[in-house]
Parts: C-alpha cells; structure tokens; sequence
C-alpha cells in the first residue's frame, strides 16, 4: 500500500510542476503579445503551495530530508530508535497544532478571492491542515516499519537505515 501511495505521490508531483511551467511560461508569453492571462498566475501559486506539502511528504516517505547526526550517530541502535520515537511523537504533535491552526486560517478565509482567479483562499489555506495530515501518516508508517524492523538493526523513521558503519569509515 505504501509503494502504490509513494507512486501516486510522485505522478501528482509531477503532474502539478508540469501544469504551473506551462501555466507560468502561457502567461509569459501571453504578457510578451500584451494579452496577460492574470489568472494564471494566481492559479500557479495555488499549485505550488500543494505541490510543496506533496513533496514533503513524499521526501518524508523516502527518509529524504536532510538531517545532522554528529550528536546521534554513535549511539547504540537502541538509544538511537528511542529518541526517534520520541522526535515522530514531537514532529507528530507539532503537525497536529499547525493543522489545527491551518483549518482556522482556511475557515477565515473562505469567503476571500484568490488574487484575480476568481477562487477561494480557502483552496490555498486548505493545503497546511491536508499537508500537515499527509505528513503525520507517512511518519506514522515509517514508524510502524521502523517498529518491525528494530530486531534488524535498521533505523527506519527518519533515517534510510542504519548507516552508522559508513560514518565509522570515514
């Protein structure tokens, strides 16, 4: 199930970069035959903010965000999957108070215009709250894996795996 979500997460990304450059490059040159398409713009910008929640949770799935391990990576496995429990129920809980406060600024701003579009402000807002609940279920998949995997050795919440021996080396 996760790889069939991982795939459409990937195929929506993609397919929402595709629409904003041909909705950016239309309006350019639209502008450049003095026939500005204003609404495109706005329409792009409303793309972008879902594209980014997209692929943040895609990143997430993948174990891809960029992170520092000087002060972890020697600690043993144990100690290591301990305190990245204990950061998924921080980064858990943080996503929970920013979607709460997501749906209030999408609940205000339901009767504000996008810009020129014509479109609810509430499309934009809507994205923190259903991004915010995206990412919580893919850290709470890559926990339950982590869980399963603990007897392996591997660390599986924000870490591809158990990397601590390619440190070592070098």
């Amino acid at each position: 199930m996760s790889r069939r979500i991982a795939r459409i997460e990937l195929w929506l990304g993609m397919a929402l970069l595709a629409i904003i450059v041909v909705l950016v490059f239309t309006a350019s040159v639209m502008r450049f035959f003095n026939r500005p398409l204003i609404w495109s713009v706005d329409l792009a910008q409303l793309l972008f903010i879902w594209l980014c929640f997209i692929g943040a949770t895609r990143a997430m799935r993948e174990r891809a965000h960029l992170g520092v391990d000087l002060l972890v990576r020697n600690l043993g496995h144990r100690h290591r999957l301990y305190l990245e429990i204990a950061l998924a129920v921080v980064f858990i809980a943080f996503m929970g108070s920013l979607a709460w406060e997501g749906y209030k600024l999408t609940m205000l701003n339901r009767e504000r215009l996008f810009g020129d579009s014509g479109l609810s402000y509430a499309y934009v807002t809507i994205a923190v709250p259903v991004g915010c609940l995206f990412l919580t279920l893919a850290m709470l998949t890559n926990g339950v894996e982590a869980w399963r995997a603990r007897r392996d050795g591997k660390l599986l919440i924000f870490n591809r795996d158990d990397d601590t021996d390619i440190h070592q080396e070098l």
